[in-house]
């Protein structure tokens, strides 16, 4: 079984999502991925590459948190891994759409990740407002109200005219 199936069969199963257990998981893993995260951005020219292995060991992590993390930055990568086939030889690119980063840790609802200091030095304060502005009204859905004239039917239903319905 490849090793992000057994990451989300564990870290997604009912017990994870439920229990006192998980959520002392869920905490640990936040934590090691913000660790992560500013170690990355502390240097965000640089593509980190290698095996998933090497790459555990070199951000000081369990085997099985880096998949997840491995997981979770995919869709902000300029070339996405295979991280479905992954296993702990395959050598993974971790070069970053610092963007899309950005716009996905809104998304997500990560401030823990979205407010590290060292987006400042990344992205400008205004990009990182236009950034987070687009997130949050991308999922806002505005129809705008077709006018009603004051002798068009009402839009209740009633078969009036809005004037004498409605309108009133």
């Amino acid at each position: 079984m490849a090793l992000l199936q057994e990451w989300r069969d564990y870290a997604y199963s009912e017990e994870m999502q439920t229990s006192k257990e998980g959520e002392k998981f869920w905490s640990n893993y936040f934590k090691l991925e913000k660790g992560i995260y500013e170690q990355l951005l502390s240097n965000p020219t640089e593509i980190v590459e290698g095996t998933v292995e090497e790459l555990a060991t070199k951000y000081d992590v369990p085997l099985s948190m880096i998949v997840g993390f491995l997981d979770g930055i995919n869709e902000s990568l300029k070339e996405p891994n295979p991280i479905e086939t992954m296993e702990k030889d395959t050598v993974v690119k971790l070069d970053i759409d610092l963007e899309k980063l950005y716009y996905n840790m809104v998304d997500c609802n990560a401030e823990w990740l979205y407010t590290l200091p060292q987006w400042d030095s990344i992205l400008d304060a205004d990009k990182r407002k236009a950034l987070y502005k687009e997130q949050k009204n991308s999922g806002t859905v505005r129809r705008e109200a077709p006018k009603v004239g004051r002798n068009d039917p009402c839009p209740c239903g009633s078969g009036r005219k809005y004037k004498q319905c409605c309108g009133r």
